[in-house]
């Protein structure tokens, strides 16, 4: 990972409270997996901001390196790694995900 993405990365995910590395926008998500976490943010009226990783292929490549992580999607919440659709899904289904929402002061309008 060039060091520019690295710097970029990091930039974004500490700017915005949760942060979706996704493939598409939420508007038009790009596969089945943005798509579900999209839908999840939505459910929840979580404010959020994306990045689509298909713009830029040092991103894309670079999110993976950053984390060690080997899939897209990739959520952060106040710069935090939390995962990627499965533990997303997860976390939601359990109520994990709306408590740690909660928990870091980040408002839901659902």
């Amino acid at each position: 990972m060039t060091d520019t993405a690295h710097d970029r990365i990091k930039q974004t995910v500490s700017a915005d409270d949760i942060v979706l590395y996704m493939k598409g926008t939420p508007t038009f998500p790009q596969c089945g997996f943005s798509s579900t976490i999209v839908q999840i943010f939505d459910y929840l009226g979580a404010e959020y901001a994306s990045v689509n990783v298909l713009d830029d292929q040092d991103i894309r490549q670079g999110i993976k390196d950053y984390n060690n992580w080997p899939t897209i999607p990739q959520v952060f919440v106040k710069g935090e790694f939390v995962g990627g659709c499965d533990i997303m899904r997860e976390m939601f289904e359990t109520g994990e995900l709306k408590a740690l929402l909660e928990n870091k002061g980040i408002a839901l309008s659902a």
